[in-house]
């Protein structure tokens, strides 16, 4: 019960920083409304803890076995967050229930996480600094895993309303051409400093993360 301040301040501040989705959700509440956006934002909160927990007692020793799958991972979720961005780009002002494009699905959004290059970031961060090798790592993850997933929530929806606040602004079709691009140059640009500096920033911590998963 210690750890559970320091684990709620970096959920919080992992949560909270810009990234992949919230970046995503901010597009989603600008284009779409925030009702629109909010399968996407409860796939992000459910998506992420499924996510951990399957990482914590499992993932992470496939990857300790084949060393080759985390760049293959990497690539594959850098070619679908280009994706992404370029539906973005071309999202154009809505038009009834089915306009020019959509907001993500409760799937589509939990799907994501795990080619989000932020979201393993977070996972092979948090499971090292937060789990014990004494200690009962089904609760510390299920802990972790919770915690992400009640955090997530309030703050997609934040991220959703302030996207929802300025689709006034966005009425006009230039504008909302600019911001949508802006968005999904962001959205880039958000994965990059994973993709470059991951595996020297977590060196140490993926060491440590396989020596939790062999003992869960």
């Amino acid at each position: 019960m210690e750890m559970l301040l320091p684990l709620l301040g970096f959920v919080v501040v992992g949560t909270v920083t810009p990234g992949p989705n919230n970046f995503m959700v901010l597009a989603s509440g600008a284009n779409w409304g925030l009702a629109r956006t909010m399968p996407h934002v409860l796939g992000i909160s459910l998506g992420f803890p499924v996510m951990i927990i399957a990482a914590g007692f499992g993932i992470g020793i496939a990857f300790n076995a084949v060393p080759a799958l985390e760049p293959i991972l990497k690539c594959a979720a850098f070619a679908y967050v280009l994706w992404l961005a370029w539906k973005l780009a071309r999202a154009g002002r809505p038009q009834g229930r089915y306009g020019a494009g959509r907001p993500l699905t409760l799937l589509q959004a939990a799907a994501f996480q795990w080619v989000n290059p932020k979201a393993w970031a977070l996972v092979f961060s948090a499971i090292p600094l937060f789990t014990t090798a004494g200690g009962n790592n089904v609760v510390e993850i299920g802990l972790i895993a919770l915690l992400f997933g009640l955090v997530c929530l309030p703050n997609c929806v934040a991220w959703g309303l302030f996207g929802q606040s300025v689709a006034d602004f966005l009425a006009d079709d230039r504008r909302r051409r600019v911001f949508n691009i802006a968005m999904a140059v962001l959205l880039v640009l958000s994965v990059l400093p994973t993709l470059i500096f991951g595996n020297t920033s977590r060196g140490g911590a993926k060491s440590r993360f396989h020596s939790a998963v062999s003992v869960a």
